[in-house]
């Protein structure tokens, strides 16, 4: 990205003034190298999300942004419903809900390392991967409105997790207002056996090893200690969250010429918050994070179960369960006052500082967990939000590495065979069912996590707490 015209607030802010249709500034969030490592299509994106209807404080991108489709990756924005503000599918993505949880083992580096083959092969076999990957557990249409209205307490309920699991996540596991009557005949069949399954791109399941603390206090606080190994799953709402976001575009792109909406470009496709496709979107965009908080609960019992044969001391302690794609209602502070808000975090993490009446009792003190996935083979991180947070992005932080190619440019560099051998030479483990999803993803394919994470840091978003090394990655 070239970075004339744009005005450098901080080492790690850039401010875009409005102009043309633009109703509020972009700001971009990273250091300069982070900046210009970025397409140009990321700034044209932004400013044209800038020109939306109802939109307040600013359009933001995270220092992992990346072109996506309407909205950039790592974007966000918030909207007034009562100054005709929209929502679109766009800003909130195809992957609804897609999210990291991690798990506290308790258990020593040397521990895991003993039975490391033993322990990566159990966990390929129990965890479905890859492009259409389907599992045990078969919705009829009662018990997948059910999910769809009960997420995380839903698959409870149905004996895959414990009860203390929905303390530590978002929305304490269940969203409310989903309308499970909004998700179409489609969208339901292509979820029907796809429960507990991780999926492809960059889903994964990794056992890590907590390489470094930053932050000791709120390390302990949290129970994470160096050398000790932890269980980090992403994945998201399935095929049932590609299909809302495919089917409600094309009636967002109708819905916005009939309220006069002029779109910059046909991907910000998107309709007024109180009109009835804006609240149908709601509702259905509601229900598909409840699948996808349901979908990773599963996914966590079974790797407990894995667990729980191989190395049945570990504790499997749920840490916490954050979502990037969404568009939650929240109350913000925006120009001296308390505001009724919809934010959209598109490849964005939730960032709530110490203090925020939202955030169970154990985080009250400390802020949120904010988790964010490396690339394959690469480190990850554990930050935390922070009270300054909520005036520079609405308690916004980046959600991970970050793609600096596309898929295809990946697979025309890389073979997956090879990179698998490579990283095993380095001491990671990798099993997936694809080798050429292997090469997609590519740990040269994205961004340096940490270089991300610490302009991250640097601006105020989130602060570091502890950074983690793969061991072993389950890949779909």
């Amino acid at each position: 990205m070239d970075l004339k015209g744009l005005e450098p607030l901080s080492g790690t802010a850039w401010r875009i003034p409005p102009r043309g249709a633009m109703r509020v500034p972009a700001i971009l969030y990273g250091d300069s190298a982070l900046l210009r490592e970025m397409d140009d299509k990321v700034r044209e994106q932004i400013c044209n999300v800038a020109t939306l209807p109802g939109i307040v404080g600013a359009a933001w991108t995270m220092p992992d942004a990346h072109w996506g489709y309407g909205f950039p990756i790592g974007g966000v924005a918030a909207f007034a419903p009562e100054e005709g503000g929209v929502i679109s599918a766009g800003g909130v993505g195809f992957d609804i809900s897609c999210g990291v949880r991690t798990l506290l083992t308790g258990l020593p580096r040397q521990r895991v390392e003993a039975i490391r083959e033993r322990l990566a092969e159990a966990l390929f076999r129990a965890i479905p991967a890859g492009v259409g990957s389907t599992g045990l557990i078969r919705l009829d249409e009662d018990e997948m409105t059910a999910m769809l209205a009960g997420g995380a307490r839903w698959a409870l309920e149905q004996g895959y997790g414990r009860p203390e699991d929905l303390e530590r996540i978002e929305e304490h596991g269940c969203m409310s207002g989903a309308d499970p009557e909004q998700v179409s005949p489609r969208a339901r069949h292509r979820q029907r056996d796809e429960m507990g399954t991780l999926g492809s791109g960059n889903h994964y399941l990794e056992v890590q090893a907590v390489a470094g603390i930053h932050d000791p206090g709120t390390a302990t606080a949290w129970g994470l200690r160096e050398g000790d190994v932890v269980v980090s799953i992403h994945c998201g709402s399935r095929g049932l969250g590609h299909q809302i976001g495919t089917e409600f575009l094309r009636e967002m792109a109708l819905a916005a010429r009939q309220h006069g909406i002029e779109l910059p470009d046909r991907e910000l496709a998107c309709a007024p918050l109180e009109s009835d496709i804006g609240r149908a979107y709601l509702g259905a965009m509601r229900a598909g994070i409840n699948c996808a908080l349901a979908n990773r609960q599963i996914l966590t019992h079974l790797t407990r179960e894995v667990f729980g044969r191989l190395l049945p001391e570990a504790s499997m302690e749920l840490l916490y369960d954050v979502s990037h794609n969404t568009c939650k209602e929240e109350t913000h502070e925006v120009g001296g006052r308390r505001r009724r808000l919809f934010v959209h975090r598109k490849g964005a993490t939730r960032a709530f500082g110490p203090g925020h009446p939202e955030l169970p009792a154990a985080f009250r003190g400390s802020g949120q967990p904010v988790l964010i996935g490396g690339s394959m083979g690469t480190a990850s991180w554990v930050l935390a939000g922070t009270r300054e947070g909520e005036g520079l992005a609405l308690s916004s932080a980046c959600h991970g590495a970050g793609r600096a190619m596309s898929r295809h440019q990946a697979r025309k560099r890389w073979q997956g065979r090879r990179l698998v051998d490579e990283l095993a030479g380095r001491g990671v483990l990798v099993r997936s069912p694809s080798m050429r999803g292997v090469a997609e993803e590519a740990p040269g394919a994205y961004k340096d996590v940490d270089a991300v994470v610490e302009a991250t840091h640097r601006a105020g978003l989130a602060r570091k707490v502890a950074r983690l090394e793969p061991m072993i990655c389950i890949k779909g």
